[in-house]
C-alpha cells in the first residue's frame, strides 16, 4: 500500500527507515521545517527529513500539516494511510477524516498519553513499557488501539536504551496494521477507561535534582533524562549535568563525598552513587575521572 509518513526526531527516523524496507511504499514524508542548530544557528533538516533524503522520498516541511496544500498532496499521491511518529503537531479534521491516521505511541496506552511517555514512565520507575499502534482521533492519544508491543525495563535502563528497544518493536506492528487496512480487516478496539495518565512535556524544573528525594527516585529521574536531556545539580556553585547514578547500600555520606574513587550523595532516603556527570564547559566523564581532576570542595547547592 502507498502511504505517507509524518515524523520529526531520530526515533521517528528509525521507524521510517525500517518501514521503507517493507513491502509498503512510502510515497511522501511530512516533517517539521528546518530549525536553527548549533552556535551559528544554521537551518538543519530534521532527522526524518535526512532519512527521507537518503531513501529518495519526497519531503514536505509545512508550517501546519493540516494545510490544504498538504491534503492536496496526499490525495495526489493516492496514499491509503498516514503513519505518524513523534511529528510534533496536532492533527485535525479534515486530515483525520480523510485517511486512516495511524500513530506509533511509545507507551502502553492509556498510560502516559502526551509528549514525553518514555521519560515520564522511567521517572515513575516502571518495570514494563511498550509501543501502542493506534488510530488517531481529535483527543490527546485517545484513539482506538490496533496493536501493542511490550518491553521490560530494567532498573538501570535509561531513556536511550528504552527508546531503542521501542523503535525495534514498532515497525513490524505498524506494517501489520497497514496490512489490515489494505485488506479491509482493520478493526481497532477502544482504549480502556482505567489506567489513564498524562506524560507532560519535560520542563527545566523536571531537570533539577532534589536530594531530599529518595535515592531510587533520583536515579530514576537521571536515567529518564539520559542521554538526551540531562538532569542538573550544583556542585561548589557550578552547574553540572548528571547522566548516570544508582542507589547503593553504602553508609550515607555527609552531603556529597568522595569515597574510594566513587562519588556518593546523601539523599532523603538512602545513598546515591553518581557514576557519570558533566562539569560546565566540558564533556561527559565518569565520576572517577572527575574526582581525579577536581580540586574544589564537594558541596551540593549554592
Amino acid at each position: 500500500m502507498r502511504i505517507a509518513f509524518a515524523g520529526t526526531p531520530e526515533p521517528a527516523a528509525v521507524v521510517l527507515r525500517a518501514l521503507a524496507g517493507t513491502h509498503h511504499d512510502v510515497a511522501v514524508v511530512v516533517t517539521q521545517p528546518d530549525r536553527p542548530r548549533g552556535r551559528r544557528g544554521t537551518p538543519t533538516p530534521s532527522p526524518v527529513a535526512a532519512a527521507a533524503g537518503d531513501l529518495g522520498v519526497p519531503v514536505l516541511r509545512p508550517a501546519s500539516i493540516n494545510a490544504d496544500d498538504v491534503l492536496d498532496r496526499l490525495r495526489a499521491e493516492d496514499v491509503g494511510a498516514l503513519c505518524v511518529v513523534a511529528f510534533g503537531q496536532i492533527l485535525r479534521a479534515p486530515l483525520l477524516d480523510g485517511w486512516p491516521c495511524i500513530n506509533v505511541h511509545f507507551s502502553l496506552l492509556p498510560a502516559y498519553r502526551g509528549a514525553a511517555p518514555v521519560e515520564r514512565a522511567l521517572m515513575d520507575g516502571v518495570t514494563e513499557t511498550g509501543v501502542t499502534i493506534m488510530q488517531m482521533d481529535p483527543g490527546l492519544d485517545t484513539g482506538p488501539v490496533a496493536a501493542v508491543g511490550r518491553l521490560p525495563v530494567g532498573p538501570d535502563d535509561d531513556a536511550g536504551r528504552v527508546m531503542a528497544g521501542l523503535c525495534a518493536l514498532a515497525p513490524p506492528l505498524l506494517a501489520a496494521t497497514l496490512d489490515e487496512i489494505a485488506a479491509g480487516t482493520f478493526a481497532p478496539r477502544p482504549q480502556p477507561e482505567e489506567g489513564v495518565s498524562i506524560a507532560a512535556k519535560i520542563t527545566d524544573e523536571d531537570r533539577v535534582l532534589d536530594f531530599g528525594l529518595p535515592a531510587r527516585a533520583l536515579a530514576d529521574r537521571i536515567r529518564a533524562l539520559s542521554p538526551h536531556i540531562g538532569a542538573r545539580c550544583v556542585i561548589d556553585g557550578e552547574p553540572f549535568k548528571v547522566w548516570s547514578a544508582r542507589p547503593v547500600a553504602d553508609e550515607a555520606p555527609h552531603g556529597l563525598e568522595a569515597r574510594d574513587g566513587r562519588l556518593l550523595a546523601a539523599t532523603g532516603e538512602g545513598t546515591l552513587e553518581i557514576r557519570e556527570l558533566q562539569p560546565p564547559g566540558r564533556g561527559r566523564m565518569t565520576a572517577g575521572d572527575f574526582l581525579r581532576g577536581w580540586r574544589g570542595p564537594l558541596e551540593l547547592g549554592g
